[in-house]
């Protein structure tokens, strides 16, 4: 009767009695951050967070839905409740084009395009206060701060 090994255990075997050299493999698992990027992957959740709570709070608790949100007499859309031309000056402000009001109301429909123009607004303009009620509300200017302090 033959005795098997497996080949890994064979080597390893034969690697502590000195008889085949043996070396660790030098890859590591699995994807690895540097301690920087694990602390600006980290902000941009938080702010994602902070984003997700603003817009539940304007939009009366419906968060990232797909359900069109109308506030203010159709003044408001959307789930942070921009104006049509509030969207069309910051998107000329941010990216040098120019939305027509259709373009600005899809825009602020778009959770995810309207959650980047209100970051853009929040963390790079220091405009926490355009919506002051749930700012207040959710502590936004308190928690801008310590994502800050977190850099």
């Amino acid at each position: 009767m033959k005795a098997t090994l497996p080949m890994g255990l064979l080597v390893s075997s034969l690697a502590l009695a000195g008889c085949v050299q043996h070396t660790a493999s030098k890859a590591l698992p699995g994807p690895v951050m540097t301690i920087q990027e694990a602390k600006a992957f980290s902000v941009e959740r938080r702010k994602d967070e902070v984003l997700r709570e603003l817009a539940t709070c304007e939009s009366g608790g419906h968060g990232e839905s797909d359900r069109p949100i109308v506030g203010g007499g159709g003044a408001y859309i959307g789930r942070f409740q921009f104006s049509p031309p509030t969207v069309v000056a910051y998107v000329q402000q941010k990216e040098g084009r120019q939305l027509s009001m259709t373009e600005a109301k899809e825009l602020a429909h778009n959770y995810d395009q309207a959650a980047e123009l209100a970051k853009y607004m929040i963390f790079d303009l220091d405009r926490a206060g355009d919506w002051p009620l749930c700012a207040r509300k959710i502590g936004l200017r308190q928690q801008v701060e310590e994502i800050r302090s977190a850099l």
